[in-house]
């Protein structure tokens, strides 16, 4: 396997991702859009989700491909981010046709950063006009870090962040993972340095610390997010997509293999106090050549892709105004 050309999950062709975000809030919303309906599955293994029409990706479901996926901040607030997406969707043109309608299909998750420094006195709920911008803002290229869906991401030690990864397989199949960081757990070893997804790094694309060389390594068993959201107010949200030609039960089980990249990432994941849950999107514009062999190895590219993606969120946060931790960057100069 080798890094895509942009490690991005853009490098699966056809795929799209733009993001909004209003800094005073310290919120934003993050959307992955396709040049067409695509396949869609979802596997939730956090205790605490907060999702909008998942139900319908389950492979029994009767629609067949969705039009976007939603990543937003905001709680449950930040759910209708997608409402905005279908605005947005709908003016052009784009949906599930039903008789003389058209419907846009967008599931969306959510995460809860309303306790991290942000004004969060607002009139009228901002998150459709974020969606809607997000959806306008959707190209191949975006960066990482302090923006969409990971604005006003946190840790359990440091700031989180929006990071993405890629890989191409072999076979020419090509892999990339989505990801907005907020988990009750940490991402960096104690003394916050080291990243738990060190052995899995690519070219240095987190700071080419390698992993912590001490062992007995263990969570600490406290949080240093604000007082009153170290619990039932977390989650790390992720989308895997592939241009394989994948069915929906398919891309079910790529969302349940890229969990392990959670896992290797964050200590601890999937808490009753997170909402972790993985998206996987399969464009089918490539068929597979050998289905089970194919089908393993996207799974394990999907859990490597992830779990670098969580890291390079992290590594990319920056600073701003009333933050409530410090970001990697700024905690390595003590």
């Amino acid at each position: 396997m080798k890094v895509g050309a942009k490690n991005l999950i853009t490098d699966v062709p056809g795929i799209y991702v733009g993001n909004a975000q209003d800094d005073a809030l310290k919120s934003g919303t993050t959307v992955l859009i396709s040049d067409a309906p695509f396949v869609a599955s979802v596997d939730v293994m956090g205790g605490a989700p907060g999702t909008r029409e998942t139900d319908l990706l389950a492979p029994d479901k009767h629609v067949g491909a969705v039009d976007a996926l939603v990543l937003s901040g905001g709680s449950a607030f930040g759910l209708d981010a997608a409402s905005g997406v279908v605005n947005g969707l709908r003016a052009q043109g784009r949906g599930f046709a039903v008789g003389d309608v058209t419907v846009p299909i967008v599931p969306a998750a959510i995460l809860f950063d309303l306790l991290n420094g942000g004004d969060k006195g607002w009139a009228d709920n901002p998150y459709p006009a974020l969606g809607e911008a997000a959806l306008a803002d959707a190209s191949e290229d975006f960066d990482l870090g302090s923006v969409g869906a990971g604005t006003g991401a946190l840790t359990g030690f440091l700031k989180g962040g929006l990071g993405s990864a890629s890989f191409v397989l072999n076979s020419g199949i090509t892999v990339g993972a989505l990801v907005a960081c907020n988990p009750i757990g940490s991402v960096n070893t104690p003394g916050e340095r080291h990243f738990w997804a060190a052995p899995f790094e690519m070219d240095g694309e987190f700071g080419g610390l390698g992993p912590d060389p001490r062992a007995g390594l263990c969570f600490p068993p406290h949080s240093l997010k604000a007082p009153g959201i170290n619990e039932r107010s977390n989650t790390t949200i992720a989308i895997v997509a592939t241009d394989a030609k994948l069915n929906k039960a398919q891309a079910k089980r790529v969302a349940t293999a890229a969990q392990d990249g959670m896992a290797r990432a964050i200590v601890p994941a999937h808490t009753p106090f997170d909402g972790d849950l993985v998206f996987a999107a399969a464009t089918g514009k490539r068929e597979m050549d050998e289905p089970d062999k194919d089908m393993l190895q996207i799974g394990a590219a999907a859990a490597h892709c992830l779990a670098r993606a969580i890291a390079r969120g992290v590594y990319h946060a920056s600073p701003k105004a009333g933050d409530v931790l410090p970001c990697w960057k700024d905690s390595q100069k003590s």
